[in-house]
């Protein structure tokens, strides 16, 4: 009934905060820090990491980002989190949320190569106020991977998956983040984490990733990210078209480096007025469809596991020599 009576009220405004991540990409931050001007939040935070010791274009390359980030004409806070040395991408992401979320209740997160429909900040804000005390859902993300298909009536679905090309959340829910994942060794041989993914190749993917994030292998806020939310129980409210796109595909990318995915620059679509469900459902086929398509889960199912294991070996091979260079 609380829920059906915030529906009813629900009246936001853009009064949410939004952080902004930018590292040493002037270029692309240029075009998302225009898609913010356009929502003019209240308050802005702009978080920084520091330049690379071994790349000598670091420098300039990140204050030129700053300077950007920081060209706010419009009635602004602006809070600054400027690193001088770098702390890599799983240290420097999680501390800004942090810092983020020892200031606000609640607010969006955007990074620098995530560009968003102006439509993201109205759903963004409207779910952050309805949702508020909702603990049953843990994140409102931009992005849609289910190419074009509607899952239900309403403007958004419910998924276990926590996209963050682009998203929101609240300090109740960040407080549940365990970078290291302490709670994985115990909470994977149990019966929830079966439930939760019942397909054994989402529990064979899942848990060599979680294995690796535990053993330093990985350095990504995201995954421990995924995973805490998923310890926590919590579910992705998931607009129906996709609301942000991710313009940092290349080889100057921390992760997304590959120029040819199917992900890259995807197109973004106006939302619309928001039509609310109302139940809180998880969309088991949409996310078996995420996992498919967006993580390569049919690769992993025979006879494409057989067909593809040489391709599989030849990219692990280039990628450890790729790395042993830095």
């Amino acid at each position: 009934m609380d829920q059906l009576q915030n529906l009813k009220k629900s009246n936001s405004k853009n009064d949410k905060a939004i952080l902004f991540l930018i590292f040493n990409r002037p270029d692309t931050t240029k075009q998302v820090f225009e898609r913010i001007k356009q929502a003019k939040p209240p308050r802005l935070y702009v978080a920084a990491d520091g330049p690379r010791s071994n790349k000598a274009s670091d420098s300039a390359l990140c204050e030129e980002a700053r300077r950007i980030a920081l060209s706010v004409d419009w009635p602004c806070e602006v809070l600054t989190l400027f690193r001088n040395d770098n702390l890599g991408c799983k240290q420097a992401v999680s501390s800004a949320i942090d810092w983020f979320f020892s200031h606000e209740e609640s607010g969006i997160i955007l990074e620098d190569d995530c560009l968003p429909h102006i439509d993201f900040f109205k759903f963004c804000n409207e779910l952050l106020d309805i949702y508020s005390n909702d603990h049953r859902i843990s994140v409102i993300t931009g992005n849609n991977f289910q190419n074009g298909q509607k899952r239900g009536n309403y403007s958004y679905y419910f998924s276990k998956y926590n996209h963050c090309w682009g998203w929101a959340t609240w300090r109740r829910s960040w407080k549940s983040y365990d970078g290291n994942l302490s709670f994985w060794p115990q909470w994977s041989n149990s019966q929830e984490w079966k439930q939760l993914n019942p397909n054994r190749y989402e529990q064979r993917y899942w848990s060599g990733i979680f294995d690796d994030v535990r053993a330093n292998k990985i350095d990504s806020w995201a995954y421990p990210w995924t995973c805490s939310v998923w310890h926590h129980g919590g579910l992705t409210a998931t607009p129906n078209v996709n609301l942000v796109t991710n313009i940092g595909f290349g080889s100057e990318a921390t992760h997304t480096t590959g120029n040819d995915t199917r992900w890259a620059a995807i197109n973004t679509e106006s939302l619309g007025p928001l039509v609310h469900p109302l139940e809180i459902l998880l969309d088991r086929n949409a996310d078996l469809y995420v996992f498919d398509f967006k993580f390569g889960g049919q690769d992993l199912k025979f006879p494409r596991y057989l067909i593809l294991l040489p391709y599989r070996i030849i990219r692990k091979i280039y990628r450890i020599m790729k790395a042993s260079l830095f």
